[in-house]
């Protein structure tokens, strides 16, 4: 079934979120089968071995994205 975005458009919020909803938690249940390559599974190893090494080192998640921001500006 091959749907317009002009259809989507008309919806109303409500239906607008339900749609966003059910696609969201379609790409959540296949996600599940998307594997890493081997490069990302060692950078990603590489970074959790950095990081129990050295947690200080981290940044809390809200200033990491505040400094993000305010590079954006």
């Amino acid at each position: 079934m091959k749907t317009d975005i002009s259809d989507i458009l008309k919806l109303s919020i409500p239906e607008k979120i339900m749609m966003v909803e059910t696609i969201w938690d379609n790409i959540a249940a296949e996600n599940s089968k998307l594997k890493l390559s081997k490069e990302e599974e060692k950078l990603l190893d590489e970074r959790l071995s950095s990081y129990r090494k050295n947690p200080e080192r981290a940044k809390p998640l809200q200033k990491f994205i505040k400094e993000l921001k305010s590079k954006r500006k």
